[in-house]
């Protein structure tokens, strides 16, 4: 490992002391570093909000770190992008490394943490793992989408790890999509949106909207209405190698669409598709972090005073 480059969000100072052993330790093995450049610039900014003498030793002891802003100018040659954050800080990590084939060592400092499952208080241990090889890589699917009329703000970063999200917008009435496999007609859902889930996604927004739990390796999709006017109506689990329309209609004139954590608005007219992207995403994994083990601790399965 020679070069690594890090994104994040910090919410407390505690958790910032984790940020900073994580930069001893990489430069101690000689490591270079490269930060996402907004993130750097709020460590620098907010610096008199830590009244840690670590504080001084980033700005003062710590080299003057290099940057990147987006996908374009990511640098090449890197072995790992480090984030630190939450689940929603590797979502927004995504889009600098795209389809570059990248790892993602998620560290969490967030809540639950269900693909940053490197908990802060063990990333001493989980850099030793990681630099003696012993880990895993999961290659996790995306969903990509397709709009008719193109829309150029989608086109430009038009996958979702976990969802895509068609939504009523400007209006307490349902909408309605009209939803097709490969051209055959499937449905109309009356609700108030509708969600297609990745096997990554099926522990996000559909489980809360009482979406079926996939394994990630799973090659799947989930259709799941939200709020449906229909008691008949339940979510569907379809392979992936489906390509899958989407027609809104609705008495606003636009309806939201979301990828992720990213919202545009389309003009109701908007024919939206959604098919299997064609790369992955490449997320760190060590033998005691397995997607079962999640379940048991992030989700309490077994946790039942009778067991």
């Amino acid at each position: 490992m020679k070069k690594v480059a890090i994104y994040g969000y910090y919410r407390e100072e505690k958790s910032f002391t984790y940020l900073l052993l994580l930069l001893d330790i990489l430069l101690e093995k000689n490591i270079e570093i490269i930060f996402q450049k907004q993130f750097y610039e709020k460590l620098l900014l907010h610096k008199n909000q830590f009244n840690i003498n670590e504080t001084e030793l980033l700005l003062h002891s710590y080299p003057t770190f290099e940057t990147f802003e987006s996908y374009n100018d990511f640098p090449d040659h890197v072995d790992f992008l480090f984030t630190y954050g939450g689940d929603g800080t590797i979502l927004r990590a995504i889009t600098f490394i795209r389809d570059k084939n990248i790892p993602i060592f998620g560290i969490n400092a967030g809540r639950l943490g269900f693909l940053a499952t490197i908990q802060k208080e063990e990333l001493e241990k989980a850099l030793y793992l990681l630099f003696n090889g012993n880990y895993n890589i999961s290659e996790r699917k995306l969903i990509a989408i397709e709009t008719k009329p193109e829309n150029k703000k989608l086109k430009k970063i038009n996958f979702a790890l976990n969802e895509l999200v068609v939504n009523r917008k400007n209006t307490t009435a349902m909408i309605s999509v009209d939803t097709f496999l490969d051209d055959e007609y499937l449905s109309t859902y009356w609700a108030d949106g509708l969600i297609v889930a990745t096997p990554t996604g099926s522990t996000a927004y559909s489980l809360s909207c009482n979406g079926p739990i996939i394994t990630p390796d799973s090659e799947n999709f989930i259709i799941n209405p939200i709020a449906p006017h229909n008691l008949t109506v339940r979510p569907l689990v379809i392979p992936n190698s489906f390509k899958i329309k989407l027609k809104v209609d609705s008495r606003e004139d636009e309806f939201l669409i979301s990828l992720d954590s990213r919202v545009y608005s389309l003009p109701i007219e908007t024919e939206v598709t959604c098919y299997t992207a064609d790369f992955n995403v490449k997320l760190v994994n060590f033998q005691h972090h397995s997607f079962i083990k999640t379940l048991h601790k992030k989700l309490l399965w077994g946790r039942d005073e009778r067991n």
